[in-house]
């Protein structure tokens, strides 16, 4: 027996007669998935460049610590041979003749003293050969005398952040 007042109605939590079953279904349409991928490119162009950017500072931060651990070598080298813990050839003014000869290493009281581990690579080049300044050498000259190394920089033809010549470093 049941205890609605009116059989033939139907029961409250029933859906009502005459009304379609409303079918929800989440998902995107068409028009919000072109939407979206919109807004994904434009916001990975955007971030393509700052990207390069960082590359490039990258780049120039490897290229400083590599210049200047090359220009430590030749001082400390120099700084040796001021000392008279080496002979040097008299029209060298104490600069070591060549890179190769700060990585070899040169006798000083019976040992053995290297420099420079390695001739780094050139980040903006990717080449180990780097461009030198004899101590005989105009300072804006792009030639290499040979008399000894006195400087070295890149013989990268390009132009930093901040706008100046890496070859000026």
């Amino acid at each position: 027996m049941s205890l609605r007042t009116n059989p033939g109605a139907p029961h409250p939590n029933s859906r009502k007669w005459g009304t379609p079953a409303v079918n929800r279904q989440s998902g995107l349409t068409l028009v919000e998935l072109i939407i979206c991928v919109a807004i994904v490119a434009v916001l990975a162009s955007a971030a393509i460049p700052i990207a390069r950017f960082q590359v490039k500072r990258v780049k120039e931060r490897e290229l400083r610590r590599d210049l200047w651990e090359m220009r430590d070598a030749i001082d400390r080298y120099k700084d040796a041979a001021d000392k008279g813990a080496m002979m040097t050839k008299a029209d060298s003014f104490n600069y070591p003749p060549d890179l190769q000869t700060l990585v070899d290493g040169v006798e000083i009281q019976d040992k053995k003293v290297k420099f420079l581990r390695r001739i780094p690579v050139d980040p903006m080049t990717n080449s180990a050969e780097w461009g030198l300044r004899s101590n005989q050498d105009d300072a804006d000259s792009d030639s290499f005398g040979g008399q000894n190394v006195f400087d070295v920089h890149t013989k990268s033809t390009g132009t930093a952040l901040d706008g100046t010549k890496y070859s000026t470093w």
